[in-house]
């Protein structure tokens, strides 16, 4: 689905995660998912005939919950991670890219190493 650019939502969340200092994009699981030393976004391209092209990240303790209770349309608890707090971002219902590029680099927060959080926050 393309976006107001024509841009198409999985090359709009690339360029929101290739953007932080030190990520690589590399394929996890069958899907595309993006790493700063550990894996931080993993993109959820109707994994397993879901109806949904998301992507999955962590968030802080209480964001999954948070997020999904305010927009259960726009936001999930992933399979396999979810347990663990990551939540489930649909990018295919026209979603704000704004905070989106947040969650990304909240998440980016989560799993950075300093040297590369001093780059992104100086």
């Amino acid at each position: 689905m393309a976006g107001v650019t024509g841009e198409a939502a999985p090359d709009r969340l690339r360029r929101i995660c290739l953007a932080l200092p030190g990520v690589t994009e590399r394929v996890s699981h069958g899907e595309v998912s993006f790493f700063v030393g550990k894996q931080f976004v993993a993109v959820d391209d109707h994994h397993h005939g879901a109806d949904r092209l998301a992507f999955w990240c962590p968030a802080r303790p209480g964001a999954q919950e948070q997020l999904i209770a305010e927009d259960p349309a726009q936001f999930f608890r992933p399979p396999y991670v979810g347990h663990r707090g990551w939540v489930g971002v649909r990018i295919d219902l026209e979603p704000d890219w704004a905070e989106i590029a947040e969650i990304v680099r909240d998440a980016f927060r989560l799993v950075a190493p300093k040297r590369l959080l001093a780059q992104l926050d100086p």
